[in-house]
């Protein structure tokens, strides 16, 4: 993919995934790009899917295909106005197409924005919500037919996970599946109730069936996906018994679960990160601010002591499970002590990854019309100090692993000959040269090296042993 198309960035590798997995190469080029959270990256996958009966096949650039979509995150600063950038570029390129080209704008600045989307930007054709992607392919017709803009962002979430789900192309070697979504929480600086609705989650027995479906085409790693995943529920079934049930499943190797909330951090779910082996040693668990002050401000429903305390359980169950969050800086009425207090329950904690962004104010939220707004100089001074103290937490943290040694998911070739990618049991790429024939199963790897955005190991002597052993069986 070449590098100076403005849209290759940010693009998810969704389309990527799924390019070729539906038979022979259909007639007409999809273009998707997923901006911002996992579940975008997961939908998109599931849009590609539901497009590829229709003659649609995943294309590298917006030039190449008849069916341009921009799948939206309403979460990140200056979400709106980076879409609006994509589509200003596009103009031309859907201009220059002769055969023409349908431009679908989806996700939550859609559902938020439909009516300003429209207005602003008449090259795009539909219009489709997060709750609506199933409804693509009559969007789709609608919009070819001429009969103007295809507008849908109604909730339906239940109707939407039964048919995205179905008859599942696997991407690789690790999946994504949604299990819950929506938030009751209303944080006030949050968006994700307006656009993604109530919390909805889906059934356990159809969460089994979708992760079955896809150990069987050698999917060996599932991340279950949610705005707050650990507030799933199923009758009287939690997330940690969820986890416990698909753990069952043979051929599955590793289990992760995100984005969870500290309010539906439960007894079960820690038990189970304590007890079950295939669930990997990684939690990410946002807390937003160190300030209870702040806390209460966000609406959180927790203080920063019942943060702590939540983390002291989790390590007591899984020691050295490595803790993962998020961090709001400026929010408004923050003062310098209430941000010493971030950097406190920061240095409480130890994280080994975190992400950190500056508040930014989201149209409709309670936040965005508060006293007390913090001036732009004064957040990028407190990011900036926030992210040096996270950054030395992560470094430490990988520098903790040179030398052990850590059973590796090989997922995929590398770039260089004879080497291939894995993922560590705390979610770190990592590379290493070794035999393609490793690619979907777990070996064991010595870590050597750590390198800005991945770690570098070599397999120990029981990993090749292991290997050869299989190969004179497989032989």
């Amino acid at each position: 993919m070449s590098t100076d198309n403005p849209f290759a960035a940010a693009q998810s590798s969704v389309t990527a995934a799924t390019a070729g997995a539906h038979g022979a190469r259909p007639a007409r080029g999809v273009f998707i790009k997923a901006y911002g959270c996992q579940m975008n990256v997961y939908d998109g996958e599931r849009m590609a899917d539901l497009l590829a009966p229709l003659g649609y096949r995943a294309v590298d650039t917006p030039a190449e295909a008849d069916l341009v979509i921009l799948n939206t995150c309403h979460i990140r600063e200056k979400a709106a106005e980076k879409l609006y950038s994509d589509l200003g570029r596009l103009k031309e390129t859907k201009a220059a197409r002769a055969s023409g080209m349908t431009v679908a704008v989806a996700g939550c600045v859609a559902q938020a924005e439909g009516a300003e989307i429209s207005r602003r930007a008449p090259i795009v054709d539909i219009v489709v919500g997060p709750q609506a992607y199933h409804r693509l392919p009559e969007l789709i017709a609608k919009a070819a037919r001429g009969k103007g803009e295809a507008l849908d962002t109604d909730f339906a979430v239940e109707e939407k996970f039964d048919v995205l789900a179905r008859d599942r192309a696997a991407p690789g070697i690790s999946a994504l599946v949604t299990v819950q979504e929506g938030c009751d929480k209303f944080c006030t600086f949050c968006v994700v109730p307006y656009t993604r609705g109530a919390e909805v989650s889906r059934r356990a027995g159809a969460i089994e069936a979708e992760v079955f479906g896809l150990v069987s085409q050698g999917v060996r790693e599932v991340t279950l996906l949610g705005q707050n995943v650990n507030a799933w529920r199923d009758g009287e079934m939690g997330l940690g018994a969820l986890c416990r049930r698909l753990a069952k499943i043979d051929g599955l190797d590793r289990i992760r679960f995100t984005t969870s909330h500290p309010r539906d951090m439960d007894d079960a779910l820690i038990a189970a990160l304590g007890e079950e082996e295939k669930l990997m040693p990684y939690l990410h668990l946002p807390v937003q601010s160190g300030s209870d002050r702040i806390l209460a401000a966000m609406n959180r429903g927790h203080t920063a002591e019942d943060y702590l305390r939540i983390i002291e359980r989790v390590r007591a169950a899984r020691p050295g499970i490595a803790i993962s969050g998020d961090f709001i800086v400026g929010f408004p009425g923050e003062t310098a002590e209430d941000f010493e207090a971030t950097l406190g329950l920061v240095r409480a904690v130890g994280y080994a990854s975190a992400f950190s962004f500056k508040y930014s104010r989201r149209p409709g939220t309670p936040a965005a019309s508060m006293p007390k707004q913090v001036a732009e100089a004064v957040k990028d001074e407190r990011l900036a100090n926030l992210q040096a103290v996270l950054t030395a937490q992560r470094n430490a943290f990988c520098d903790g692993l040179v030398g052990r040694v850590l059973p590796i998911l090989f997922e995929r070739p590398g770039r260089l000959p004879g080497q291939i990618i894995g993922r560590t049991p705390y979610l770190q790429s990592l590379h290493a040269s070794a035999p393609a024939s490793l690619i979907g199963r777990v070996a064991p790897v010595r870590v050597t090296a750590v390198t800005p955005n991945a770690v570098a190991g070599e397999l120990t002597e029981a990993a090749g042993t292991q290997h050869r052993k299989a190969e004179t069986v497989r032989g």
